[in-house]
Formats: C-alpha cells, structure tokens, sequence
C-alpha cells in the first residue's frame, strides 16, 4: 500500500521536480517542461503519463489497481494508479518511468502526419 504522503515524497525526490495544483488534484512537473503525474487526496489515486509500450507494462500489473484513463487521456498514456493497492515497488518504479519520459520528445499531431502522402490513405 502506497501513502498519499510517500507518493509526494517519491515524485518531490527527482531532480526538478515541483508541485503545484491542477484542478482537484496536485501535479508533480519537471520545471520548464510537462506534467508526468498527478495525484489525488481524497480517493488515493495517481495519474501517470507513459509511451503507449510503457502504459502496457504497468496495466499488466493488476487491470484492477491500474488501468488506462477511460477517456482520450488513456489514449494518450495517462494511467490510473490505485495507491491503496499497490506496493511501493512498482509505484516508485512507475514514478520514475514517467518523470524519465518527460524528457522524450513526443511528436506532435503534425509530426505524425510526416511522410503520408496526400490522399494515399498512408
């Protein structure tokens, strides 16, 4: 089981890393670049942005405990972690997973649309 306390504790541990609110929740960034978690008091859940390869070897952990969010959010990386379920293992694991691939460059929608040739479908 994982604390809400020792969740911020993990993320704060990375070099660059802040914390500030975003919405209901609390949101943990390397300074100057995006969000790679985001955590929620109340229920003891996190969110965390993962490479679509990394989002599915963290859900083969426990689909219960954690899963995609179920919205375009998911679809983009961003994964629901059940603290209260987890071991601190595989959350520490996953925190540093997500703060690490912040500094991976993602495309942008335009980026991906490279080398398809206008009205070949490819």
């Amino acid at each position: 089981m994982v604390t809400v306390k020792a969740f911020r504790e993990i993320a704060l541990s990375f070099q660059g890393t802040e914390e500030q609110p975003h919405f209901e929740r609390q949101a943990f960034k390397v300074t100057g670049k995006r969000i790679f978690a985001t955590v929620h008091e109340a229920s003891a859940m996190a969110n965390m942005n993962f490479s679509p390869a990394s989002q599915k070897l963290y859900c083969s952990f426990d689909k219960t405990a954690v899963y995609p969010v179920p919205n375009k959010w998911g679809q983009q990386g961003w994964t629901t972690f059940e603290l209260k379920k987890l071991p601190v293992e595989l959350v520490s694991d996953a925190l540093l997973t997500a703060y690490q691939e912040v500094f991976i460059k993602k495309p942008s929608a335009k980026e991906k649309g490279k080398g398809k040739k206008k009205g070949s479908g490819k």
